[in-house]
């Protein structure tokens, strides 16, 4: 009723120069591909096998997208020299030296690992946003829509995709390609970016909106990091 009367959750739309983004999909934040409290033992941030379920959707995702040059970027949580300041370590006890440049939990996961091509924004907040160069990349790339898949639903991916709704960006999030610790985490974060950020569209819409655009005529950056 709240929903309805509102009129919320209308469709924006995506436009003719998109992004994709992958979000921290990290050994740190992935785990293993096994029930979530199975692994926690060695991986305790990891999201498991749902994580893993949305690894598959995003590496198919990601043949579509190259195939068309649509420039694909991820982002890193990682800390450079200490962990003062990571502010997600005071609300989880894990070892977040863990976070540490050069740990192997920092690390993206090989199933999708970057491409030469590809450009890597590392960050330490939630939002990939949020002091990093990552606006003036998307200016210089022309791009008018960013596409988000990753983890965590309710966490950097919903953050950096209400971030990108600020800077003016026509946003979409793949329902199937984001995962959570928490199924109740991910679908309410899903429900609250259909209501009011941007359209929530499966892996499968993606591909079928990639394959109705041009292939881009502009390079991509061949900076395949950001520090």
């Amino acid at each position: 009723m709240v929903i309805e009367r509102g009129l919320y959750g209308q469709q924006r739309g995506l436009g003719s120069r998109p992004a994709i983004f992958i979000i921290d999909c990290q050994y740190n934040y992935i785990g293993d591909d096994a029930p979530i409290t199975e692994q926690q033992a060695t991986w305790p941030a990891g999201g498991g096998a749902a994580a893993w379920k949305a690894i598959r959707q995003i590496s198919d995702l990601l043949v579509s997208a190259r195939a068309k040059q649509i420039p694909v970027l991820y982002s890193r949580n990682v800390q450079r020299r200490t962990v003062q300041f990571d502010a997600f370590q005071y609300k989880a006890g894990w070892d977040h030296r863990r976070t540490l440049e050069g740990d192997p939990g920092t690390e993206i996961v090989a199933a999708i690992a970057p491409a030469p091509n590809d450009l890597v924004i590392d960050k330490s907040y939630a939002s990939v946003f949020w002091g990093t160069p990552l606006a003036t990349y998307l200016v210089m790339m022309g791009i008018d829509s960013v596409i988000f898949a990753g983890v965590s639903t309710s966490g950097c991916v919903r953050a950096s995709l209400v971030d990108a709704v600020m800077h003016g960006y026509k946003t979409a999030v793949v329902s199937d390609g984001t995962a959570d610790r928490i199924k109740a985490s991910h679908k309410v974060a899903l429900l609250d970016i259909w209501m009011k950020y941007g359209d929530v569209l499966t892996a499968a819409e993606v591909e079928t909106y990639f394959s109705g655009l041009p292939a881009s005529d502009r390079p991509i950056t061949s900076d395949a990091s950001s520090h």
